[in-house]
């Protein structure tokens, strides 16, 4: 069991910035030996985080394999754009070092399988960092069917329902060092393209690799409007960007079935202008439910005096996952940043590198999640046609080796006290 650990650092966008400041700079049991990124200005913004939280100024470098070539490195966070990234985590697995991945889609499922491919002839663990896996909502529901009160969990839904145009997509568009990825990826394909922020927490309720698997999915997509409405009424109609045509369907619908006869409903909705963000988490069972818009959990037996909508605020008093109820705990106000989500998943990463263990998200997981992407886009150039879901375990999902048994384990529900989420290292 290692007590620190050294990570090298690839991609400083704003996603990445966010990380470092918020997570990685806070950890005193990680150090950030280099930072990797195309733009100067960037690692330099960076870097400020890091120096802010009391850590040694990185090395800069904008040829990543210098990082892999360091034996001192144990670990490397991978927060690049979408494109291109299986193919870095890839060479950092080959170089023998844990690799963690941000969230997102493959391009294709030739990348999803050469992921799965590579772990399996290095042996070198690969996680995801789908943080919404450790949302307080998303835990306390696996909880509760952990504790069998949702009954046999027959339907799940979610989605990315995100209004991205003004936040993100066209964001100091005219003078950013470099535009948002996705514009190029909503200009070229038409797809279900962020599809784990929900159905990572879904899969690990459903057991999905572990006794469960997707074994199909039909994708559906609404004609493309919002993005060239939002670019002529902001930057001009005669703007490039509303001149530009766009594959991208403003809303996409995807449903999964799954091995035991669940299904999952996701969908994708971030071009059209919604009031607020969800995450639309829901879950139905033959005993029970919980619905994210409602605010609600409810299952046979509850007292009528909490059987309303807008009641989860009093179930979490009961059924809080331990490791939210910790976190809360420790930050007192319930953590000042998206319920401590971020620092939850990069915690899981660390203390799966420090003791050598499996991650809670594995590689097999990230490449069933990614490849979404590329199948519903297949389904939706076929009209919403059914397509098969490939195994990436290859038959292992019926018989995994075992998971690793802590308190950030999302296959069970573990209280340990003897791991704090906040190291004093």
């Amino acid at each position: 069991m290692k007590q620190t650990i050294k990570v090298g650092y690839i991609g400083c966008g704003r996603r990445g910035r966010s990380i470092l400041k918020e997570c990685l700079a806070k950890m005193r049991d990680v150090e950030v030996k280099y930072i990797c990124d195309a733009s100067q200005q960037r690692m330099e913004r960076a870097t400020a985080h890091l120096l802010a939280g009391g850590a040694a100024r990185p090395q800069f470098v904008t040829d990543y394999h210098e990082i892999l070539r360091d034996p001192e490195i144990d670990a490397v966070f991978v927060m690049t754009g979408w494109s291109g990234r299986p193919q870095i985590a890839m060479e950092v697995m080959r170089a023998g070092k844990y690799v963690a991945i941000e969230v997102g889609c493959a391009d294709t499922l030739e990348e999803c399988f050469a992921l799965v491919d590579t772990y399996e002839e290095t042996g070198t663990p690969l996680m995801m960092l789908e943080n919404c896996c450790y949302g307080r909502r998303e835990l306390a529901a696996l909880n509760i069917i952990k504790k069998g009160l949702f009954g046999e969990v027959v339907h799940a839904s979610g989605g990315y329902l995100h209004y991205l145009n003004e936040g993100e997509l066209f964001r100091d568009i005219d003078t950013a060092e470099i535009p948002h990825y996705r514009i190029g990826h909503y200009r070229d394909r038409n797809r279900e393209s962020y599809p784990t922020h929900e159905l990572g927490p879904l899969a690990k309720a459903l057991d999905i690799n572990r006794g469960n698997r997707m074994v199909r999915l039909s994708s559906f997509a609404s004609k493309s409007c919002g993005l060239k409405q939002y670019a002529a009424d902001h930057l001009g109609a005669d703007s490039v960007w509303a001149k530009t045509e766009y594959k991208q369907g403003d809303i996409v619908n995807t449903i999964i079935t799954c091995a035991d006869g669940a299904t999952i409903l996701l969908t994708l909705d971030t071009t059209l202008p919604r009031p607020y963000y969800s995450r639309g988490f829901s879950i139905r069972g033959t005993k029970g439910m919980c619905y994210e818009d409602g605010n609600v959990f409810y299952f046979a037996g509850m007292p009528e005096t909490r059987q309303n909508k807008g009641n989860e605020g009093d179930m979490m008093e009961q059924y809080e996952h331990p490791l939210q109820k910790e976190y809360r705990a420790a930050t007192q106000e319930g953590g000042a940043h998206a319920d401590g989500i971020d620092w939850l998943v990069c915690r899981a990463f660390v203390e799966s590198v420090k003791a050598g263990t499996l991650p809670p998200i594995d590689v097999y997981d990230a490449a069933a999640w990614m490849a979404v992407g590329p199948l519903s886009e297949q389904s939706i150039a076929q009209n919403g046609a059914p397509v098969d879901f490939p195994d990436f375990t290859r038959g292992k999902w019926q018989n995994r080796e075992p998971a690793a048994e802590n308190k950030y384990a999302l296959h069970t529900v573990i209280e340990d006290d003897s791991m704090p989420i906040f190291p004093k290292i």
